[in-house]
């Protein structure tokens, strides 16, 4: 009614422009208190909530990883993981990755008590909506099933006493598709669309709820038109919907960037080539001890309280595109007051590189230096994870994808044909499968379980030695 009102009132002065102002503000004056008497836009019971803005995990917390094929591929959980584990070296916290290919909300919920609600989860992240779709143009019928599935999911992890950190559907790539000479329309034209409209609910779902939401879609779309500038071919997503490694990383930099929360730099050292050990050096994010300064050369010993970012060598792509590495891993040396010169800078005598003095005063930038001891330990960490991922986590989801597949298979036929003859047969079966099912499940939970503490102690980080030496 209001719109109405205020649609007549430009009607109205349309039709009299050539009347005296008067005539207008009369007009005007009239409409007033009836758009004053239009019911406003109620606010929900008990009002909107603020937003959980971060992720604030604690020491023996858990995150579970809840989503389709996508999050299965243990990928983009790998690396948020390897984030935690080398920035946080010193909380123990469980990672559950709890995706299954083909997955919809629905189906996460057949699933939720055993492979979400058992966990005991702090956090949930979901990521689904590329299956809910159906890979076509916009449907209602099959939106209000997402809908209800979405709803239902947030309002069970709630139920838990954990908090929903919902995720937009990624990115669907047509072109890429059409690179392999995948045609199909109307899909090809109007699904990744499709999935942006998903996303966009989702966040308004989020933010009604007073949840974090992590924005999926823009980052892999927006990164994916930047490249196709000077490479049409560009893609991070070959098939169209499962992104390789460089979406990964993009998907888990955008995880990190909305969700984790921020606490500086990996290190920073600053030296001012004093000889007084008084004046010359301080740090943040660790501590130096054994300095010795000389006009020659300056040495000391630093401890980091953490490790950089780093991800296995097949991410590369990846770190390049987003270079991820100065926002979060930040691992600077800065050297005020040496002579002009070169310095070659050397740790636990492995020599880094070479910088000249104007460089050292203006800071040099480490994280991403492949020939630290730390990015080497950090590096370690990813491979053990890399490990752990392939040989327990993965092996893992594939079998609760089977899971899935006697749900629909086996036990459908069990409950709708009860007086078969093939029932019993199939029942007892069935229940065969599951003993061995469950018995495999619990046996690579133990096997993750091992490789976190195999983790945990590669993760620590380790005093070295910094030595500082002029070029002749």
């Amino acid at each position: 009614m209001r719109e109405h009102l205020l649609r007549l009132a430009a009607h109205l002065i349309l039709l009299t422009m050539n009347k005296p102002l008067p005539t207008l503000l009369a007009i005007l004056a009239s409409l007033a208190p009836l758009m004053a008497q239009q019911p406003q836009p109620a606010t929900p019971p008990g009002g909107f909530k603020s937003i959980v803005e971060k992720i604030d995990l604690k020491d023996g917390d858990t995150l579970v990883f809840c989503g389709d094929s996508i999050t299965h591929q243990c990928l983009y959980t790998q690396y948020v993981e390897d984030f935690f584990f080398t920035r946080f070296p010193k909380l123990h916290v469980r990672f559950h990755n709890a995706g299954v290919g083909g997955d919809r909300a629905q189906d996460a919920l057949l699933r939720f008590d055993d492979d979400i609600a058992s966990f005991k989860p702090k956090y949930v992240t979901i990521l689904l909506g590329m299956n809910d779709g159906s890979y076509r143009d916009f449907d209602k019928a099959t939106f209000d099933t997402y809908q209800a599935g979405m709803t239902t999911l947030l309002d069970k992890i709630a139920e838990l006493g954990a908090t929903a950190v919902p995720m937009t559907p990624t990115m669907f790539d047509s072109r890429a598709k059409k690179l392999r000479n995948d045609n199909a329309e109307p899909r090809n034209t109007y699904y990744n669309g499709v999935l942006a409209l998903y996303g966009a609910w989702l966040r308004e779902q989020a933010l009604n709820r007073g949840l974090g939401y992590v924005d999926m879609w823009s980052p892999l779309d927006n990164l994916t038109l930047e490249q196709r500038r000077t490479n049409p071919n560009f893609t991070m997503i070959e098939d169209g919907v499962h992104p390789g490694h460089a979406g990964q990383t993009v998907m888990a930099v955008a995880i990190v960037h909305d969700m984790f929360p921020q606490h500086g730099p990996v290190s920073a050292i600053m030296l001012n080539g004093d000889r007084d050990p008084a004046k010359a050096a301080t740090a943040l994010n660790g501590t130096v001890s054994d300095l010795s300064v000389t006009p020659e050369k300056i040495s000391f010993t630093f401890l980091a309280d953490s490790l950089p970012w780093v991800l296995p060598p097949e991410a590369a792509e990846g770190v390049k595109l987003t270079q991820f590495g100065h926002e979060f891993s930040n691992e600077k040396l800065t050297v005020h007051t040496v002579p002009p010169g070169s310095y070659e800078l050397k740790i636990d005598g492995q020599s880094v590189g070479t910088y000249t003095n104007a460089q050292l005063e203006s800071g040099v930038e480490l994280e991403a230096n492949e020939k630290t001891p730390q990015y080497q330990q950090a590096l370690k960490v990813a491979m053990l994870n890399k490990e752990r991922n392939e040989k327990a986590v993965h092996p893992l989801r594939d079998l609760w994808g089977a899971r899935k597949g006697k749900r629909h298979s086996d036990e459908r036929f069990i409950t709708d044909h009860p007086d078969d003859p093939s029932t019993p047969e199939k029942k007892a079966a069935l229940e065969k499968w599951l003993a061995d099912f469950n018995a495999t499940v619990a046996k690579l939970n133990d096997d993750v379980k091992k490789y976190d503490a195999q983790i945990y102690q590669a993760n620590q980080p380790v005093a070295r030695k910094y030595e500082l030496a002029r070029v002749p």
